[in-house]
Protein backbone atom coordinates (compact mmCIF):
# COMPACT_ATOMS: atom_id res chain seq x y z
CA UNK A 1 0.00 0.00 0.00
CA UNK A 2 2.27 2.66 -1.41
CA UNK A 3 -0.67 5.18 -1.66
CA UNK A 4 -1.52 8.04 0.72
CA UNK A 5 -5.01 7.19 3.24
CA UNK A 6 -5.90 10.45 3.81
CA UNK A 7 -5.38 13.51 2.04
CA UNK A 8 -5.12 17.13 3.91
CA UNK A 9 -8.87 18.27 2.65
CA UNK A 10 -10.19 14.56 4.00
CA UNK A 11 -8.34 14.41 7.50
CA UNK A 12 -9.99 18.06 8.44
CA UNK A 13 -13.60 17.81 6.67
CA UNK A 14 -14.61 14.01 6.89
CA UNK A 15 -17.16 12.83 9.39
CA UNK A 16 -15.29 11.51 12.31
CA UNK A 17 -16.82 7.98 11.91
CA UNK A 18 -15.48 7.77 7.96
CA UNK A 19 -11.91 8.77 9.23
CA UNK A 20 -12.11 6.10 12.19
CA UNK A 21 -12.88 3.51 9.35
CA UNK A 22 -10.22 4.23 7.19
CA UNK A 23 -7.79 4.35 9.64
CA UNK A 24 -8.80 0.92 11.94
CA UNK A 25 -8.67 -0.39 8.53
CA UNK A 26 -5.72 0.83 7.01
CA UNK A 27 -4.15 -0.26 10.39
CA UNK A 28 -5.10 -3.64 10.65
CA UNK A 29 -4.01 -4.09 6.71
CA UNK A 30 -0.39 -2.64 7.27
CA UNK A 31 0.34 -2.65 11.37
CA UNK A 32 2.46 0.17 10.66
CA UNK A 33 2.18 1.97 14.00
CA UNK A 34 4.08 5.16 12.93
CA UNK A 35 1.65 5.91 9.81
CA UNK A 36 -0.92 5.35 12.19
CA UNK A 37 -0.20 7.91 14.89
CA UNK A 38 0.59 10.41 12.55
CA UNK A 39 -2.77 10.46 11.36
CA UNK A 40 -4.29 10.09 14.54
CA UNK A 41 -2.00 12.98 15.45
CA UNK A 42 -3.60 14.96 12.88
CA UNK A 43 -7.60 14.45 13.84
CA UNK A 44 -5.75 15.61 17.35
CA UNK A 45 -4.93 18.66 16.05
CA UNK A 46 -8.62 18.86 14.54
CA UNK A 47 -9.84 18.30 17.66
CA UNK A 48 -7.52 21.32 19.22
CA UNK A 49 -8.90 23.47 16.23
CA UNK A 50 -12.48 23.00 17.93
CA UNK A 51 -13.89 19.94 16.52
CA UNK A 52 -14.85 18.95 19.73
CA UNK A 53 -16.12 15.40 18.56
CA UNK A 54 -12.67 14.65 17.71
CA UNK A 55 -12.18 14.39 21.65
CA UNK A 56 -10.37 10.99 22.04
CA UNK A 57 -10.83 9.63 18.42
CA UNK A 58 -9.66 5.87 18.27
CA UNK A 59 -8.14 5.57 22.06
CA UNK A 60 -8.45 2.03 21.92
CA UNK A 61 -6.34 2.05 18.99
CA UNK A 62 -4.02 4.41 20.57
CA UNK A 63 -3.59 2.88 23.94
CA UNK A 64 -3.30 -0.64 21.96
CA UNK A 65 -0.51 1.00 19.66
CA UNK A 66 1.41 2.48 23.15
CA UNK A 67 0.79 -0.73 25.61
CA UNK A 68 1.40 -3.86 23.06
CA UNK A 69 2.92 -2.53 20.18
CA UNK A 70 7.38 -1.90 20.23
CA UNK A 71 8.12 1.89 20.35
CA UNK A 72 8.81 3.11 17.04
CA UNK A 73 10.90 6.37 16.82
CA UNK A 74 7.62 8.38 15.72
CA UNK A 75 5.67 6.69 18.57
CA UNK A 76 8.13 8.32 21.44
CA UNK A 77 8.22 11.58 19.24
CA UNK A 78 4.36 12.19 20.03
CA UNK A 79 3.97 10.48 22.85
CA UNK A 80 3.45 13.30 25.04
CA UNK A 81 0.30 14.15 22.88
CA UNK A 82 -1.72 11.55 24.39
CA UNK A 83 -1.16 11.57 27.53
CA UNK A 84 -5.14 12.44 28.51
CA UNK A 85 -5.39 8.95 26.57
CA UNK A 86 -4.26 7.40 29.74
CA UNK A 87 -4.86 6.98 33.90
CA UNK A 88 -2.07 8.33 35.34
CA UNK A 89 -0.85 4.70 36.63
CA UNK A 90 -0.38 3.50 33.26
CA UNK A 91 0.78 6.59 32.07
CA UNK A 92 3.75 5.97 34.48
CA UNK A 93 4.30 2.67 33.69
CA UNK A 94 3.91 3.55 29.96
CA UNK A 95 6.70 6.16 30.26
CA UNK A 96 8.71 3.19 31.73
CA UNK A 97 8.18 0.97 28.90
CA UNK A 98 8.61 4.03 25.80
CA UNK A 99 11.89 5.55 27.69
CA UNK A 100 13.51 2.77 29.12
CA UNK A 101 16.90 4.38 29.20
CA UNK A 102 15.72 7.91 29.92
CA UNK A 103 14.06 6.59 32.81
CA UNK A 104 17.61 4.57 34.03
CA UNK A 105 19.69 7.51 33.39
CA UNK A 106 17.39 9.50 35.98
CA UNK A 107 17.52 7.10 38.50
CA UNK A 108 20.82 6.13 38.24
CA UNK A 109 22.09 10.10 38.84
CA UNK A 110 19.94 11.03 41.37
CA UNK A 111 21.27 7.84 43.68
CA UNK A 112 25.17 8.72 42.90
CA UNK A 113 23.75 12.33 43.93
CA UNK A 114 22.34 11.07 47.56
CA UNK A 115 25.41 9.48 47.33
CA UNK A 116 27.89 12.34 46.93
CA UNK A 117 25.84 14.42 49.69
CA UNK A 118 26.16 11.98 52.49
CA UNK A 119 30.21 11.80 51.66
CA UNK A 120 30.91 15.15 50.97
CA UNK A 121 31.27 17.22 54.21
CA UNK A 122 29.23 20.25 54.68
CA UNK A 123 29.61 23.26 53.70
CA UNK A 124 31.41 26.04 56.12
CA UNK A 125 32.09 29.97 55.12
CA UNK A 126 35.51 30.93 56.38
CA UNK A 127 35.67 35.08 57.24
Amino acid sequence: MNEQLLTCDQAFSLKPETLEKRIMEFYQETQNSSVTIKYILALRVRFKLGAQEFAHILEDLVRYLFMNTKATRTMKRFFYFFEDYFQAPEWKRLKLRVFPIRNFGEKVFSVVRSLISTVRPEETTES
